[in-house]
């Protein structure tokens, strides 16, 4: 009878330690499960503005719009030929956000300086169609360059819209500048 009582405290012993060592697992797996849900959330948002932007382009007759949540890429048929356009370094500024636009072109020639309509707004929480009453609008022209080149970046800025706020950025209108129309 004596010698169970030493091995049950042994067992019982073990069966404690074992459950100790295992909590410092748990604070690490927390971690990463919250970073996991973070990730996912992300990766949904992405998916979701990637799905509202495609269905702005696709009713789209002119121009293409870009959803900065939506992070990509989308195609814009223009009179310069085939153009991928993009939104990068969206920050927060003093009054309103910043932003980089890239505008390159998908065949192997060069993109001939240009102007262009650069239009940002709100999108509608219902629909997720742009509020048209509430659109600012600038232009831009890129510069004449005497290498040729295949992409323009443009640092926007857009007034009175924070991020968060900034629902879309449209780029319409574009046609080669006068005296890239008159060496074609």
């Amino acid at each position: 009878m004596t010698t169970r009582y030493p091995k049950i405290f042994l067992l019982s012993t073990l069966v404690l330690l074992a459950g100790c060592a295992q909590t410092r697992e748990v604070p690490k797996l927390r971690n990463q499960v919250v970073e996991l849900n973070q990730q996912l959330t992300t990766l949904t948002n992405q998916a979701t503005a990637l799905e509202q932007q495609n269905q702005l382009n696709k009713n789209s007759t002119s121009g293409v719009y870009l959803l900065p949540a939506a992070n990509n890429a989308p195609r814009l048929q223009s009179s310069l030929g085939e153009l991928s356009v993009s939104l990068s370094h969206v920050k927060s500024e003093a009054n309103g956000t910043q932003a980089m636009l890239h505008v390159r072109t998908l065949s192997q020639a060069s993109l001939p300086a240009f102007k262009a309509i650069v239009e940002w707004g709100q999108l509608d929480a219902t629909t997720g169609k742009p509020l048209a009453a509430e659109a600012l609008s600038q232009p831009i022209v890129s510069q004449d360059s005497l290498l040729p080149k295949t992409e323009y970046s443009f640092e926007l800025r857009f007034s009175g819209l924070t991020p968060d706020q900034l629902g879309y950025v449209r780029l319409h209108s574009v046609e080669p500048t006068t005296a890239a129309a008159a060496q074609n």
